[in-house]
């Protein structure tokens, strides 16, 4: 399995302050950001090992004004790393924040000098 969180984790907090992999706690400091890995399967097998691994993000935005600058943000942070965004969509939320879910997926090749590549189908 490649994994890339800690990429996403970095880019995500260049966007926002109240970033976390699980549910948010800190509500009284808004924005807040969570993000999961969706899926991580193995794309290409070869010599014996995982060569490329396809990957799926969700974050979720919520706020008590708007969530479009802080998904803009975090848009343009996550396409520097190269994965494409696939989703984004406004939810209905019972708290009566604003919430946004978008998601971003890629074919993500680790090299043996640790590099990462990003490719689409």
């Amino acid at each position: 399995m490649i994994n890339v969180k800690s990429f996403i984790y970095d880019a995500l907090c260049k966007a926002c302050q109240n970033v976390s992999d699980a549910y948010p706690t800190n509500w009284a400091n808004l924005p807040a950001v969570q993000y999961m890995e969706e899926e991580n399967n193995v794309h290409t097998w070869t010599d014996d090992k995982e060569q490329m691994s396809y990957v799926r993000y969700r974050i979720d935005i919520w706020d008590n004004v708007s969530t479009s600058s802080m998904a803009m943000a975090i848009d343009k942070e996550i396409s520097k790393l190269g994965l494409e965004r696939t989703f984004c969509q406004d939810v209905d939320d019972p708290s009566h924040l604003k919430h946004k879910v978008l998601r971003y997926e890629a074919i993500i090749e680790e090299k043996s000098d640790g590099e990462i590549y990003v490719y689409h189908e």
